[in-house]
């Protein structure tokens, strides 16, 4: 029975309808299926799924929002069930998102973040315009290991390294990985201002960080 649930919980991720994915769960919760299998055996393989047709031009970005926005919500549904059981999801790392200070675009970051979350990462999204201060003093406050810096404007791009040097400032750039993307940066931009990486869409984010912490 658990096996066609998560068939259809998988299925839910690639069409991307957030509705299926959420009565899945509650599903899955009524019926004690174990909240970690629903999660790892059904929709992150849906999720996966996705990833390989959008990295080979087959799904485009409103097929991975939507796909990410399904599996956003079927995770938040499973989870407080998962901390009942007092089991837990395997954490890869904890990231630290954001756009750059003097920039409000918010859909690419978004979604990384939440492409990041799905995926086992702790999240902390700290939305547009954000100071390197601020960005410095949550990676310091929340332990994180990885900061995603996204900026959409060639004018906000050299915040980017200002976060890097907020970073270096507070003596955490030992033990924090930095990512930059967004459209105007590119692999030599990132090498230019010590980033640790650059990745054009949220697939690529998503592997790139598992590099990173791995």
């Amino acid at each position: 029975m658990s096996e066609t649930l998560f068939e259809k919980m998988a299925q839910s991720i690639i069409d991307g309808e957030v509705e299926d994915a959420e009565a899945l769960a509650h599903e899955a919760v009524a019926t004690g299926v174990n909240p970690l299998d629903a999660i790892n055996e059904g929709y992150v393989k849906g999720l996966d799924y996705v990833g390989e047709e959008f990295g080979c031009g087959a799904m485009f970005l409103p097929d991975l929002v939507l796909a990410a926005e399904a599996m956003k919500t079927a995770v938040a549904i499973l989870e407080p069930e998962l901390a009942r059981r007092g089991e837990a999801r395997e954490v890869l790392g904890t990231a630290v998102v954001g756009t750059v200070e003097g920039d409000i675009h918010d859909i690419g970051k978004t979604l990384v973040g939440t492409m990041l979350s799905a995926s086992g990462f702790k999240v902390y999204d700290l939305g547009v315009n954000v100071s390197p201060a601020a960005f410095a003093a949550k990676a310091r406050e929340v332990g994180a290991n990885l900061v995603g810096l996204s900026a959409l404007l060639t004018t906000t791009m050299v915040k980017q390294r200002d976060v890097i040097e907020a970073l270096d400032d507070m003596g955490l750039r030992g033990q924090v990985k930095v990512m930059v993307g967004g459209a105007p940066v590119t692999k030599e931009w990132a090498s230019d201002i010590g980033a640790d990486g650059y990745s054009e869409d949220a697939i690529g984010a998503v592997a790139l960080a598992k590099r990173l912490v791995g």
